[in-house]
């Protein structure tokens, strides 16, 4: 029987979600929908039984990412934990709808189309699981709308900048972060892990081996620049080269705290007004500059230098020399001015 022939229709809302109900008597319909809910609430146990989302999530990364290197399911469950489970952790994962899912990823409004898509990501990767593991019955994110984000744009450093990074790099043992990235070209990750055994002498020349896991090319060695050298040289073999003060590795949060504090050091040092221990704007530090641009930095500096494009995929780690091209053909002001007055000379 089809449902306009029905006499009676009774809608009804359980755990956000809509159903309706169908029947010719009102006792019927009565029955049907007692029915429905005693279904539903069977339904609900069976499934998530309660547990939160925070719970799954952190043994489902644990379970599923098993092949991933510690340090990086570490930081995929740090930016979990930061982009979605402070907002929905504690709620039952079974009452959890599709409105919830889309709150999460509207709060990424205006971050990076990176970042915004790996939250989306992650929210698909833990409901799907979810699915699979028979805690729920539907994806509540399979559905969400990404809101617009900024294109990420890595810049190479100015020479007034790169004047005073050394300067202030040399003050802080967490800052050596942010000089293996500038000077030997790590990822943040790369440089978490270096170690004093990294460090080694080759025919007179200092390497440091980058135990990198992200590509093929990854794991490489790179040459150590006197002024790096001269800073980490004595690091003992089983210490981490940049470390907090007790000795420890940085973690995902430590860096963004150093680099915090590296920013307002750099201000200062570029000769940043100060008002009761307070930076007073205008800041000489552009704002866009990022951890990553160092990274950035070292590419252009080769390219500086005339290093072989293929020399730099390697140092740089790449497994696609296209990554490398895209920093070759992409200089800063300064570059451009410097070009300029050479070719002006030969004229």
């Amino acid at each position: 029987m089809s449902k306009t022939q029905y006499k009676y229709r009774k809608r009804f809302t359980y755990k956000g979600k809509r159903y309706a109900v169908y029947a010719n008597t009102l006792i019927e319909l009565g029955t049907k929908i007692a029915e429905k809910k005693a279904e539903l609430e069977k339904t609900t146990h069976l499934k998530g039984g309660g547990m939160p989302l925070k719970e799954y999530t952190e043994m489902c990364i644990e379970t599923y990412k098993v092949n991933q290197k510690p340090v990086t399911r570490r930081t995929y469950l740090s930016r979990v934990r930061h982009c979605i489970l402070e907002l929905i952790g504690e709620m039952p994962i079974e009452e959890i709808q599709p409105i919830h899912c889309q709150q999460v990823i509207n709060n990424q409004a205006g971050k990076s189309k990176t970042q915004i898509s790996e939250v989306a990501h992650a929210l698909n990767f833990i409901f799907e699981h979810a699915i699979d593991d028979g805690m729920i019955l539907v994806n509540p994110a399979a559905k969400i709308t990404k809101p617009k984000g900024t294109r990420t744009y890595r810049r190479a450093l100015t020479a007034h900048e790169r004047e005073h990074f050394i300067k202030v790099g040399i003050t802080d043992r967490r800052f050596y972060f942010f000089l293996l990235m500038l000077y030997c070209g790590c990822r943040p990750s790369e440089a978490a892990e270096c170690k004093g055994y990294d460090i080694s002498i080759n025919d007179g020349y200092p390497l440091l081996h980058i135990r990198g896991t992200k590509t093929a090319n990854a794991d490489r060695l790179v040459p150590i620049p006197d002024e790096l050298y001269s800073l980490i040289k004595n690091t003992p073999k089983n210490e981490f080269i940049a470390c907090t003060s007790t000795g420890y590795k940085l973690t995902e949060n430590n860096a963004r705290n150093a680099w915090k504090a590296y920013k307002r050091q750099l201000n200062i040092s570029m000769g940043c007004k100060m008002y009761r221990n307070a930076l007073v704007p205008p800041l000489p530090l552009a704002p866009d500059l990022v951890p990553y641009c160092l990274r950035h930095e070292y590419c252009t500096e080769l390219a500086r230098q005339g290093a072989d494009i293929r020399i730099a995929q390697k140092l740089m780690g790449h497994s696609d020399i296209k990554l490398t091209a895209n920093i070759y053909t992409n200089f800063n002001s300064d570059d451009v001015l410097t070009a300029a007055k050479i070719l002006a000379k030969r004229q």
